[in-house]
């Protein structure tokens, strides 16, 4: 491993260097810590203090020797406080148009956005450009969109585009306000998705909107609360990556659009859901979690998850017992 590769959780050098240290020597005193880190004691102090705060270091013990959390469950919880920032980050830069626009007063003219980025203004725009970019999508295509209901119109405008990618084999991954499944003619064209192969999820809480394209291209609201003031569209690495992973943050917290509809989508006579029916087809068909996580267009945790949950439901005590199980069983 190449040094202070923590760092993308904000792990400095220094503290990377002491967790390591504990996952080698657990349970080892702190006193000589300094030492280790060639720096003063109140330095290696701060370092222990903080991982502890991290969760990556615990006391045990009657004599509260320090201890190194599980790598996994140590960058799992890493992982998602990064998240979180990330959700709390985007969320100020998207609602931050008001600063914008009492910049470009003073300035009495227009900028261009930074090199990478491209400002699309007014809905017919918008409008355009999802429909270029749906069109020439190839792999995936991402979406958050917090809507309460379609109109007809949104409906007959969008319906010939989805269904086009998804004959054309790109994987639809859409989470939607659990509201809009109140409207009749939402809830049937969400559904009509769903039964062409789109893997949508409703969630309860959200005021973001966005869309990925290919993973090379994020489309966000200035104002998630109004549209109409035009749109971001991200062309540079580093901003499409953490609207993705924001997008997947969503994506875990959300439902299955069958489980929200009071459907069973599984094998007769099984109380599986559709995801987990998928889940367990792959398992029996695709070696790594990391493809039968694309297969099924879940995240790889999401995944095991699931693994972990039907193992359980099946009383299997490995993926080959549960793979046998299931086909014995008739479920797959």
């Amino acid at each position: 491993m190449g040094e202070n590769e923590m760092s993308i959780f904000g792990v400095s050098e220094a503290e990377e260097e002491v967790y390591r240290h504990f996952l080698r020597n657990p349970g080892t005193a702190t006193d000589d810590l300094h030492l280790l880190l060639r720096a003063d004691p109140r330095t290696a102090r701060s370092c222990v203090d903080r991982l502890q705060e991290l969760g990556l270091l615990h006391p045990e013990g009657p004599d509260l020797r320090i201890f190194p959390t599980d790598p996994e469950v140590a960058l799992a919880r890493l992982i998602d406080l990064r998240l979180h920032t990330l959700h709390q980050e985007l969320q100020r830069v998207t609602r931050s148009r008001h600063v914008i626009d009492g910049l470009r007063a003073e300035q009495g003219a227009r900028r261009p956005p930074p090199p990478g980025i491209e400002q699309l203004e007014g809905l017919a725009q918008i409008r355009d450009r999802i429909d270029d970019l749906a069109f020439f999508a190839r792999d995936e295509i991402l979406s958050v969109e917090p809507y309460t209901k379609l109109s007809p119109e949104n409906i007959a405008r969008s319906r010939p585009l989805d269904l086009r990618c998804l004959r054309r084999g790109v994987r639809i991954r859409n989470v939607v306000a659990r509201a809009a499944l109140h409207d009749p003619a939402t809830a049937a064209y969400l559904r009509e998705l769903a039964d062409h192969g789109a893997a949508i999820r409703v969630t309860a809480h959200t005021a973001e909107r966005l869309l990925v394209y290919d993973r090379r291209a994020a489309l966000v609201p200035l104002d998630p609360r109004d549209t109409s003031r035009g749109a971001l569209l991200a062309h540079r690495s580093g901003l499409v990556s953490n609207i993705i992973a924001l997008f997947e943050k969503i994506w875990d917290q959300a439902d299955d659009l069958s489980q929200a509809l009071g459907e069973d989508a599984g094998a007769p006579g099984t109380d599986l859901s559709e995801t987990e029916r998928r889940v367990l087809v792959s398992m029996c068909t695709v070696g790594k979690d990391e493809a039968g996580a694309r297969e099924v267009g879940v995240s790889v945790r999401t995944y095991r998850r699931y693994v972990a949950d039907l193992m359980q439901k099946l009383g299997a005590a490995s993926r080959a017992q549960a793979a046998l199980l299931a086909r014995e069983r008739g479920w797959i």
